[in-house]
């Protein structure tokens, strides 16, 4: 029954359910998933399944079937779906209190803040809720510390990002991106981006020499929704190198490739290298609630003057009680380690299946448990296209979760607690799902 609503819903979502009739569901998935077209944003595109609960690494569907969780939120719940330490503190802090807003002092803040920066190197913490208000952040820090400490002409300051950068859909965000869906038909963008290939160390001297005016270059330290681009080992402490030399931050978009993710506990771990500022959010909270943060130092930081920067719900009790227990977790149970593992696994099995499906598979990549497999488009044994959302609906019936970017890639993201027996019968259902897809 879920396998024949799985195809209905997934035929109704490509049609954008612009010819659904008004009948009765057959189904709590079909149910579930007219009410949100009915009632809600047509914004995302989701797999046409309704999750009710979740518990480390699986989640349940509506209708009561398991699934492995292999998008993890979007990286979201590094330490597992409701860990029961992170409901613990959860459950802790909103018996005392949830929300001053920043107008009053509180008693989790600060020392939050301690944990955060001790735990980074950093100096400073800014407490922000999603990922997006916390590059929005950096951009407006390196911004003024490119008026109050470089001495950049007003109005004039330029921040570098690179080709097929995401880090929002705010209209900053956008303006910064080189994505049509995501800027087309929202101008007049915001001005002040300068776009560099990624990976691209040449581009990016070539830039910051010919414009005094650059403040930072902001960029992932792998490029997540643009389909897990690796850059080249080293790239990122050259790229700290140059900005050094033309005095120029370096800030490290963590929100996705932090924290245990890529088998550091961050990405930038890997180069050995410390960015002027890092942001992060996502994994933060563990999938509790929205928690981000950028961290630098005092002569970033404290440009920003109270009144000239803030969040009503960023650095609340509730949220820095969780994020701190977040991050204790990851150190306490070695989930960067257990990344590096389970990734080099989980790749080793991929490239075995690249060799047995070369007509479907075209590429592997990917660093920790932060994964892609790029999709040639293809014909089943009917003649039928077969595409990366068509790999990922029989995925889904065969009790594993990924989602496709950009078409062709699904990326592949589980839970950090995810096993060596977990991760080889996953395998198995994307060996069994490109068999079926080739019929």
């Amino acid at each position: 029954m879920l396998a024949r609503a799985l195809q209905r819903c997934s035929t109704q979502v490509r049609r954008g359910f612009a010819s659904v009739p008004s009948t009765k569901p057959r189904s709590k998935t079909e149910e579930f998933i007219l009410l949100e077209e009915k009632y809600g944003a047509h914004n995302y595109h989701p797999v046409p399944v309704v999750l009710d609960r979740g518990q480390g690494v699986f989640v349940w569907d509506i209708e009561g079937k398991r699934f492995f969780d292999f998008l993890s939120a979007y990286s979201a719940v590094n330490q597992g779906h409701c860990h029961p330490r992170l409901l613990a503190a959860l459950h802790k802090q909103a018996s005392k209190i949830t929300l001053t807003s920043r107008a009053f002092h509180n008693s989790v803040l600060g020392g939050y803040e301690k944990f955060v920066t001790e735990l980074f190197g950093f100096e400073k913490l800014l407490p922000m809720n999603s990922g997006v208000e916390a590059c929005e952040s950096s951009v407006k820090l390196a911004r003024r510390w490119g008026y109050d400490v470089k001495k950049v002409e007003k109005d004039k300051a330029v921040v570098v990002v690179a080709q097929n950068n995401f880090w929002g859909r705010s209209i900053g965000a956008i303006s910064a991106s080189t994505d049509p869906e995501s800027y087309g038909g929202f101008g007049p963008l915001v001005a002040g981006f300068h776009v560099i290939p990624y990976n691209d160390l040449g581009a990016l001297e070539t830039a910051l020499a010919s414009n005094p005016n650059i403040v930072a270059f902001m960029v992932e330290p792998i490029q997540g929704e643009a389909g897990v681009v690796v850059p080249d080992l080293g790239f990122m402490s050259s790229a700290k190198a140059i900005c050094k030399r033309h005095n120029v931050l370096l800030i490290a978009d963590e929100v996705q490739t932090g924290l245990a993710r890529t088998g550091r506990m961050l990405a930038c771990d890997h180069d050995g290298v410390k960015p002027d500022l890092l942001v992060l959010g996502k994994a933060l909270s563990g999938g509790i609630m929205p928690v981000s943060a950028v961290l630098s130092s005092d002569e970033v930081i404290l440009t920003i003057k109270p009144g000239q920067h803030g969040s009503t719900f960023g650095g609340n009790p509730l949220a820095c009680a969780v994020a701190e227990e977040a991050l204790r977790i990851l150190v306490d149970e070695n989930l960067a380690e257990n990344a590096e593992k389970m990734g080099v696994l989980l790749r080793a099995g991929l490239c075995r299946l690249q060799s047995k499906y070369p007509h479907a598979i075209k590429l592997v990549r990917g660093r920790g448990l932060l994964d892609a497999v790029v999709v040639r488009p293809f014909k089943n044994s009917k003649g039928e296209g077969v595409t990366a959302w068509d790999v990922c609906i029989a995925m889904c019936r065969r009790g594993m979760l990924a989602k496709p970017t950009h078409q062709h890639i699904i990326r592949l993201a589980p839970p950090l607690v995810i096993t060596e027996p977990q991760i080889e019968e996953c395998l198995q259902i994307m060996d069994d799902s490109f068999a079926d897809c080739s019929q």
